[in-house]
């Protein structure tokens, strides 16, 4: 994939944030009347909660205009390292996650279970695209991905 131009790489970024939100969307529906009746656990209320913290600490760690929605590092961007970025690479990724685990956990099990594994997939592969073009950008990333998890700090 390295040798996508910038064009083929904002059209793969397009699509990959396209799939994303549309799982999102997706998990938010089967949700719904579980959210509409106020009848979800504490669990799925700790994973929100959990969602907003962490997402709420990269945004104030790393400003809005540091990063990119799409897996395309910002032209100007600076590598960030520290904060959430220094127990992994990806953390709003992880938040992400954890929201549409919340959501999952509101809604029918196979099928929210499997809209989940497919956003997993799908970040999985945007978190991938991203990492080869930030060593592209930063030459320090490639040390940077050797000491940090992808996604869970010290597991994964």
């Amino acid at each position: 994939m390295a040798l996508l131009s910038t064009s083929q790489r904002h059209q793969a970024g397009s699509w990959l944030v396209f799939l994303q939100f549309s799982l999102l969307l997706a998990l938010s529906v089967m949700a719904w009347p579980s959210l509409y009746q106020g009848t979800g656990s504490w669990v799925c209320l700790a994973l929100a909660a959990a969602a907003v913290v962490w997402g709420g600490w990269t945004l104030l760690h790393n400003r809005l205009g540091n990063f990119n929605i799409r897996p395309t590092p910002k032209t100007n961007g600076t590598l960030v390292t520290s904060g959430p970025y220094r127990l992994v690479r990806h953390p709003m990724y992880t938040a992400v996650l954890l929201g549409a685990s919340a959501l999952a956990c509101l809604a029918a099990p196979l099928p929210a279970s499997l809209a989940w594994a497919a956003l997993a997939g799908v970040l999985w592969i945007k978190a991938g695209l991203e990492e080869q073009w930030m060593r592209e950008t930063h030459p320090a990333y490639a040390d940077y991905c050797n000491q940090n998890k992808r996604f869970v700090p010290w597991l994964f």
